[in-house]
């Protein structure tokens, strides 16, 4: 980590690494370099990263040591000197040894996509449950990155001892992470029984979760489907925690809905394994409510990250259907004519104004399915 003189200073060089492989070429074959690029810089500002410079670079292979070449690196370095960047936010994932190999050849932080989506959760947890999941999903991450911490003991001449110092201060720092990060998992444990006791109490109850990429708009319904004022923010990754409401309507049987935390492409691994009692709770509905923002550009990769999450979680075969929000925003009814064309057993609404939310009620109420067809609490 390379310190500054100001400590509020945070300007970022945005880097999208550009594979010429055609397996890269795969993976991103819905997705364009300058869209992943935009949603990099929605990431690093809702940090609070001030944006500099956004760049791609492109490439034959990722170095196994330093990640870029030593020729693309020293054209990187002039770009730093230039944009006087004390960051670099990659939109990849960093080994340990190459985070600390392009800091130590461009002298300044440097941050890969999996530490910004940490950061970003940090910021926005609230409950004491969404803070141990994140605490737990980020000392994950760093305990494989300790040894930076310290390289710099033994790098310096002529102190006694300074390499053992070093090593010693590692070696507390790696117990008492791993200390921690046992406590953790202990609370989470607790908090998993928890959950577990009350799906137990609610398991003769239809449940409906609503799912969807992160600033979809999926909190905005739930407050119009439930009469609910859960907090509404136009910022990546504004809800961390379940929530668990009932939905606003005439007559029976009683319906749950459920808001769930926002999904993104190449969600860190380590997030999903710490935010499992909150995932669950998509695991267990009896109907999966799909969100898109239908004014987002690339609102069709948005579909496509979320049936792949759904898929991970091993809830494809749970009932489900697609609700295209923030339909007030769309100007040319041509666009939503085409959208319904493709998608003729969508529902399209507008949780801001609660247009189609009626309708989007009847449809819910039309998806519940006998007792027997539940999942088990």
């Amino acid at each position: 980590m390379y310190l500054t003189d100001n400590k509020d200073k945070r300007n970022a060089i945005l880097v999208e690494l550009c594979l010429n492989s055609s397996l890269k070429k795969q993976a991103l074959d819905t997705y364009s370099n300058d869209e992943s690029l935009e949603e990099l810089t929605g990431l690093a500002k809702t940090a609070g990263y001030d944006v500099v410079e956004k760049i791609s670079i492109k490439s034959n292979k990722i170095n196994p040591r330093s990640f870029l070449g030593k020729g693309k690196i020293d054209e990187f370095k002039g770009l730093v000197e230039q944009c006087q960047a004390d960051w670099v936010v990659l939109n990849e994932d960093l080994t340990p040894s190459q985070n600390r190999n392009i800091e130590n050849s461009l002298k300044c932080n440097v941050i890969d996509r999996c530490a910004l989506i940490l950061e970003i959760f940090a910021k926005h947890a609230r409950t004491s449950e969404a803070k141990t999941q994140v605490e737990l999903a980020r000392l994950n991450y760093m305990l494989p990155r300790l040894t930076g911490q310290w390289s710099h003991l033994s790098r310096q001449r002529g102190g006694i001892g300074l390499r053992e110092v070093g090593e010693k201060q590692l070696e507390i720092d790696r117990r008492l992470i791993q200390k921690r990060i046992f406590k953790l998992k202990k609370e989470l444990e607790r908090i998993d029984k928890e959950r577990k006791t009350q799906r137990k109490n609610r398991s003769n109850l239809f449940k409906a979760a609503l799912v969807g990429y992160t600033n979809a708009g999926k909190s905005t319904l739930m407050n119009s489907l439930t009469g609910s004022s859960l907090l509404v923010e136009n910022k990546l990754f504004a809800t961390l925690d379940s929530t668990v409401r009932t939905l606003k309507t005439a007559g029976r049987p009683k319906i749950l809905i459920t808001d769930t935390v926002g999904l993104i492409d190449k969600l860190p691994h380590s997030l999903v394994a710490s935010f499992k009692s909150t995932l669950d709770e998509i695991r267990y509905a009896n109907l999966i409510i799909k969100v898109v923002d239908i004014t987002h550009q690339c609102f069709d990769k948005h579909i496509s990250t979320t049936q792949n999450v759904l898929q991970e979680l091993g809830v494809s075969d749970v009932p489900s259907f697609w609700v295209f929000n923030k339909i007030d925003l769309i100007q040319e009814e041509g666009i939503l004519d085409n959208l319904k064309s493709r998608h003729p057993d969508s529902i399209f609404v507008s949780g801001k104004n609660s247009s189609g939310i009626n309708l989007f009620k009847e449809k819910i109420k039309s998806s519940i399915v006998p007792i027997s067809h539940y999942h088990p609490a």
